[in-house]
């Protein structure tokens, strides 16, 4: 009897653009399996995985699907072989409801008409399988957090009959709770068979659910191993080439005077009556579960949103600043690198040049004219500071890896000089070794007299790099954390702590002192 081909089988798979960002990959993937596929941004992950699921067709190569020639011609003729991806860039209608996202091409309708009771039992009943039965499924996607909209693309994916599921980056901005119902769904996607390609560069989560582990560099396979017996700096050696250590025990910072004041900051629901200080030379995080508040917080600070009440005061004037615009907050000496990138931090189809510069535009020009010269020259500089991956500073963003378009984003802060920048989940979505030129690019900052609010969703991320650590809950500032008090259970605890019994059983589960992200 012959053997069972794989269910999934690569031979020699390679895509080119302008030069060759995927070369003689082959690989397989078994049915049951957690394949975890991890790298460097730019290192190839993303162009697999888009080949895989129909987004992109291979410039050369095969792939067998059970035996069977595959070859998709669309992510719809993916799906239809029941090949599903949900992507790191979301892919969801905000304007439709969640129950009208999940079930887009199975509406149950009558007579023409669709059923919407059907329709939001149905999607209740999916979404309760990942563990997010407190959401209503008649909300507009829009006006959930990037957290829950994460668990409605996942949710989605699971609607129909699922063979092969890559997840790419699919805990960037979950809760630990959410964390821990995906890997539920995960194990019982395992136990019916499903394969499943797993894409993130928390190495933790990797070794935690998969079974084995493909490593690509520069758009080659180094090669594949059995999860059982890997370290993660195993892992990180294959992946970079080089040792990249944390330092969760490094010194405080020296901190100056004050840079920013915010005092009885408000906003609704979201952020209720939030007061804080940083210094110059000082990296303050904030932490919190999705939901509690600490985008919204960044926002109003830099006046993309506003404050019902509250005032900002910049190094220790008396008078506080109106912020009633992000062009106001720029020219006080904010600046903000967003947490969704491609919806509020880049123009895609623009070059690196063009997006590096935009926040001081003037610098690189002369009598109102722009100096192509000093432009170039200038992006250069901040291309190789940053260690941006590219075929030239002339090549549009949108072409850029996740983790390369990061880089660009803060290119253009760095360019801008800010006094104050505020940090929303900055390496989301970023390589560990971008991960540590982001983080030097930090500590340079700092010495320098900066002062930086960092919001992360990665708790070892927020102790190593942080000097203190101030912790929202339900909106509200709950405690500040200086270096060497805290522990993952007390901010943890901290994180919860807004939360009466009387709220939503889903969000008010004991954490562990365990659990690294939330």
């Amino acid at each position: 009897m012959p053997p069972t081909p794989p269910l999934l089988h690569g031979t020699g798979l390679g895509k080119r653009y302008a030069t060759p960002v995927l070369s003689d990959v082959s690989f397989t993937l078994h049915a049951g399996e957690v394949l975890a596929l991890t790298g460097e941004n730019g290192a190839g992950k993303s162009t697999l995985s888009k080949i895989i699921a129909g987004l992109i067709p291979p410039s050369e190569g095969q792939l067998e699907l059970a035996g069977q020639a595959y070859r998709p011609q669309s992510r719809r003729d993916a799906e239809s072989q029941g090949v599903r991806m949900v992507l790191q860039e979301l892919g969801l209608v905000p304007t439709l409801t969640v129950a009208e996202n999940l079930l887009l091409d199975h509406l149950p309708r009558r007579a023409g008409f669709i059923r919407r009771d059907a329709l939001n039992q149905q999607a209740a009943a999916q979404m309760a399988a990942i563990g997010l039965s407190e959401i209503d499924p008649r909300t507009p996607v829009g006006e959930l957090g990037v957290g829950h909209q994460q668990m409605v693309e996942i949710a989605r994916s699971l609607v129909g009959d699922c063979r092969i599921l890559i997840l790419d980056e699919p805990t960037a901005t979950l809760t630990s709770r959410e964390i821990e119902h995906l890997f539920r769904q995960i194990a019982l996607l395992k136990a019916r068979g499903v394969g499943i390609i797993y894409i993130s560069h928390r190495l933790d989560e990797v070794q935690q659910i998969a079974d084995r582990v493909m490593v690509l560099r520069d758009g080659k396979h180094i090669d594949t191993q059995p999860m059982a017996g890997m370290t993660q700096d195993d892992i990180v050696r294959r992946m970079v080439g080089r040792d990249v250590r944390e330092e969760l025990d490094r010194a405080r910072r020296p901190a100056g005077s004050i840079a920013l004041e915010v005092r009885g900051l408000s906003r609704g629901k979201f952020v209720k009556d939030v007061s804080f200080d940083v210094a110059h030379g000082e990296v303050l995080g904030i932490a919190g579960l999705v939901g509690a508040g600490r985008t919204e917080l960044l926002r109003l600070i830099y006046g993309a949103d506003r404050a019902d009440a509250g005032e900002i005061r910049l190094n220790g004037e008396a008078k506080p600043r109106p912020v009633r615009s992000p062009m106001e907050a720029v020219r006080h000496g904010i600046g903000l690198v967003t947490e969704d990138r491609k919806a509020q931090g880049l123009m895609l189809p623009l070059p690196i040049r063009v997006n590096a510069t935009l926040a001081r535009i003037a610098d690189v020009a002369h009598r109102g004219w722009l100096d192509r010269a000093r432009e170039r020259n200038t992006v250069e500089q901040l291309r190789e500071t940053l260690g941006v991956r590219c075929n030239s500073i002339e090549q549009a963003v949108g072409e850029l890896s996740g983790g390369n378009q990061q880089k660009v984003v803060f290119a253009r802060w760095l360019h801008r000089d800010s006094d104050v920048l505020l940090l929303d989940e900055p390496t989301r979505g970023v390589d560990i070794g971008a991960r540590a030129d982001i983080y030097a690019q930090m500590d340079r900052l700092a010495a320098a007299g900066k002062a930086l609010v960092m919001v992360s969703s990665d708790l070892r991320e927020l102790m190593s790099v942080c000097d203190r650590i101030a912790v929202m809950s339900a909106g509200r500032l709950v405690r500040v954390f200086e270096r060497g008090e805290w522990s993952q259970h007390a901010l943890l605890e901290a994180a919860f702590s807004g939360y009466s019994a009387g709220h939503a059983s889903a969000t008010t589960e004991t954490p562990t002192a365990a659990e690294h992200v939330y």
